[in-house]
């Protein structure tokens, strides 16, 4: 069993940050980067549980939907990955992520 608390910590840094931004700043495009980010981990998550299928693309919630969505998507993507290398690579996607979104 991989240890992905290094990608729980990460996602769940940026999710409490995304719920403590002012709305304005969600709309400035925190939240798009956010839906971006859960929207490829839920892509990865699938790729990995259901090779050769087409995965699904993650809905648009709202902009304060987006925490919880990044949350949802990255807890999927935890039960499938294998390898301590999938994580640090996760892991840097959502810390590039939330560097974009500016929160």
């Amino acid at each position: 069993m991989v240890d992905t608390t290094p990608l729980t910590r990460a996602v769940d840094h940026f999710a409490d940050r995304l719920r403590a931004a002012p709305q304005s700043r969600l709309q400035r495009g925190a939240a798009s980067e956010a839906l971006g980010l859960a929207r490829e981990l839920s892509r990865r998550a699938q790729l990995l549980e259901e090779p050769g299928a087409e995965p699904r693309e993650m809905p648009d919630a709202g902009m304060f939907a987006a925490a919880d969505q990044i949350t949802v998507a990255v807890h999927d993507l935890q039960v499938v990955l294998t390898s301590d290398a999938e994580v640090e690579d996760a892991v840097r996607l959502v810390e590039e992520a939330q560097k974009r979104a500016g929160v």
